[in-house]
């Protein structure tokens, strides 16, 4: 009698262990999923695949620039229902960012001082330079100095980075007064090396102002061809690109023969 309870208690909980067992939920692929998802960001957040997006966005900047010039609808007076102070700050923003999509100053320059004269047009092309250099700089310093600055290798690289890297205000001053370097080159060089943003920013806005200075004038001045203001100004553009391509030649004559 014993033994047939013992049996039947055995058997029930063999019974009630087998239904905990069935009712026991699968594992959720949830690990699977979240091994997946840090697999695919760290993909996705790679140094070669950020460089691949700052390329992808330079070249559909480029792209439209080519397909809707903005330098015209600035040079014509952009937006022409706004005027005073916001049409200078819209001016001043869209300046900023045409130049990442590689528009040629000179011509916004030009277009800041025939629109708004010399004061206004040189305060616009001046913030416009500082917002497109600092746009410039946080794109190239989050999206490509990760990948690019092992491939800095060489002389002349090596030596441009470590005078990037350790006198960043005073080699960017000289970058922006030598009319020579192209804007768009110096701001990513200076975004891969180990520049500030502050002596970075302080020194393109300092080292432009003789360059945009000459433009903004010339523009506000181009219905005078004949004035002695257009002509210095006109004067002051040719002669520091002059003396450019006379150190330029000189450089690239001495490094041939050496």
């Amino acid at each position: 009698m014993l033994d047939a309870t013992t049996r039947s208690g055995g058997t029930a909980t063999a019974s009630s262990q087998a239904a905990t067992e069935l009712t026991v939920p699968a594992p959720t692929p949830a690990p699977v999923a979240a091994g997946l998802a840090v697999r695919c960001s760290r993909v996705l957040l790679s140094p070669w695949s950020r460089l691949s997006l700052l390329v992808v966005l330079l070249a559909a900047a480029g792209s439209s620039v080519l397909l809707f010039e903005p330098h015209k609808l600035l040079a014509d007076g952009w937006p022409p229902q706004v005027s005073g102070p916001a049409a200078v700050v819209l001016f001043a923003v869209a300046y900023g960012l045409v130049t990442v999509a590689f528009v040629p100053r000179p011509l916004l320059n030009l277009a800041a001082g025939a629109l708004f004269g010399s004061q206004l047009g040189f305060a616009a092309a001046i913030a416009g330079t500082v917002i497109g250099a600092g746009f410039a700089f946080t794109l190239g310093r989050i999206l490509g100095q990760e990948a690019l600055r092992p491939l800095l290798r060489g002389r002349l690289l090596t030596a441009a980075d470590h005078q990037f890297s350790r006198h960043g205000f005073r080699s960017m001053l000289g970058v922006r007064l030598f009319p020579g370097v192209p804007f768009w080159a110096a701001n990513y060089a200076a975004a891969v090396s180990r520049m500030g943003y502050v002596p970075f920013l302080l020194a393109t806005a300092l080292g432009s102002i003789p360059n945009i200075a000459a433009y903004v004038v010339a523009g506000a001045r181009a219905s005078t061809p004949t004035s002695p203001v257009f002509l210095i100004a006109v004067a002051a553009i040719a002669l520091p690109a002059l003396a450019g391509a006379v150190v330029a030649w000189r450089k690239r004559h001495h490094l041939r023969r050496r």
